[in-house]
């Protein structure tokens, strides 16, 4: 049976979600993707998916039309929570993941979308039993990185805590001589990013959701060349993964042969070997045109799932036997362990969440580079639900905001109708912010701004009431 997500791609040819839903293609090999049930045949099983993904789109695109971020993720939230058939939650999950990843709503991007990760025939043997020793993830890349012209992190998209580590590693990687940083969800059409200074909507797809944005601004702040690179319009598979590669080498060492590379990109795209799609990934033929073997960070397999089932056997006997505190991974000798052999040159373990299901993660400091600032219902104005948004206040306010949060007193146990945002019961949240000025705003599901605020985090200076 076709990869159901090569089919979607296939559907939503020159829609915004194309670019999206391309970049989970391959991570969908680890979904059980057949009825559960004897009454569908593949077919049938098939063709419920396709009418999902059509609806998945239609709801996509109406959403888009409402008065601001708070009304859109509504207008999805609820056509999640009134639909339960399997198909249309397997595909809209995804969909609806990416607009909780947006409002900060990290915890329900995950219940709504986990790709599973079970045990699978080319696994390598844990690195339990091979004398590896767990380091610290940054470290040990850092090391490898030396002489390096490119490293390659993936991430998944709906799991920003993918994202963390590579946001830690750019003020590092940049004294270490890199000088261009490239995202897979940037636009081309935003020919004013590097001038500008930071992202804005316009500006991708996926640097909507706060913790994105950070990383291109973190970029864009230690005078990284940020560079667009995805074919949007290439179709799917080698097209776009050629066009890609060939669009990395052209920006950046065609112009300057000495130029050092950072690219962000989702799932197995940078992966060095193996099939891709049917096809070759963009990692391997950027190797083919560029001559240049990236080093490989794999961060999209252990990580934490929706449930403990969904998790690989190793990052659960690993997990459990003994405490992650930073994203970490196995080295023997100059070699580090990954779970794919010679697809990935390492792959990185994540700490399991260890704040309550209702809390917002822990990894939102970014390793201590961010404190948790908190707020409260005052700032809605009596307007509830409202979406708090803190922005960098030397950035205009079409900036991505360095944090948001949902602010609600509708009770969890409402009826779908009224419980107009699941999981947000509260009136009290903490945002995530680095030491710096911001002006927060306090926005209503009719897209109006009720309330504004400027607040000062750098050490030793008292909030403004």
């Amino acid at each position: 049976m076709r990869n159901p997500y090569q089919i979607l791609c296939n559907l939503l040819l020159g829609t915004v979600a194309t670019v999206a839903c391309c970049a989970a293609a391959v991570a969908m090999d680890r979904i059980k993707t057949t009825p559960s049930s004897d009454e569908l045949t593949p077919a049938q099983w098939r063709a419920q998916q396709l009418a999902a993904a059509d609806k998945s789109d239609a709801i996509m695109r109406d959403a888009q039309k409402q008065p601001g971020l708070l009304a859109q993720y509504l207008r999805m939230q609820l056509a999640y929570d009134s639909n339960r058939d399997r198909a249309f939650q397997l595909i809209f999950g995804q969909y609806l993941s990416w607009y909780q990843t947006y409002i900060g709503d990290y915890n329900g991007a995950r219940s709504s979308f986990s790709i599973a990760q079970p045990a699978q025939d080319n696994d390598a043997p844990s690195p339990l039993n091979g004398g590896y020793q767990m380091r610290p993830a940054a470290e040990v890349i850092l090391e490898m990185a030396k002489g390096r012209q490119a490293v390659f992190f993936n991430e998944a998209h709906s799991a920003p805590v993918t994202r963390t580590l590579t946001i830690q590693l750019l003020a590092q990687l940049r004294e270490q001589g890199f000088t261009h940083f490239a995202a897979e969800t940037l636009y081309l059409s935003d020919k004013n990013l590097n001038k500008r200074g930071y992202p804005i909507a316009e500006s991708g797809f996926y640097t909507n959701e706060p913790i994105y944005g950070e990383m291109v601004r973190s970029a864009l702040r230690l005078g990284y060349t940020v560079v667009a690179y995805d074919a949007e319009n290439a179709g799917v598979g080698d097209p776009r993964e050629h066009a890609g590669a060939e669009n990395l080498y052209n920006q950046v060492f065609k112009k300057d042969p000495k130029a050092r590379l950072v690219v962000d990109a989702g799932f197995a795209h940078v992966q060095k070997t193996g099939k891709y799609l049917g096809g070759s990934s963009m990692g391997e033929f950027f190797h083919k045109v560029s001559g240049i073997d990236p080093l490989t960070i794999e961060q999209t397999m252990m990580i934490q799932h929706a449930r403990p089932d969904q998790d690989h056997p190793y990052y659960l006997e690993i997990t459990q036997g003994q405490r992650l505190t930073v994203p970490s991974v196995f080295v023997r000798g100059n070699k580090a362990w990954s779970l794919k052999g010679d697809e990935y040159d390492m792959s990185v373990f994540f700490p399991p969440q260890e704040t309550a299901s209702n809390e917002r993660p822990d990894w939102l400091t970014l390793g201590g580079l961010r404190a948790p600032y908190g707020v409260a219902g005052e700032l809605c104005n009596t307007h509830f639900p409202c979406l708090v948004e803190a922005r960098y206040a030397n950035e205009g306010m079409e900036g991505i905001p360095a944090d948001r949060v949902v602010l609600n007193v509708v009770a969890q146990g409402a009826s779908v109708e009224n419980r107009v945002v699941a999981f947000h019961g509260t009136v009290t949240e903490r945002l995530y912010l680095r030491p710096a000025k911001y002006h927060v705003t306090a926005i209503d599901a009719q897209g109006r701004v009720v309330t504004t605020r400027d607040i000062d985090t750098t050490p030793d200076t008292p909030a403004k009431p």
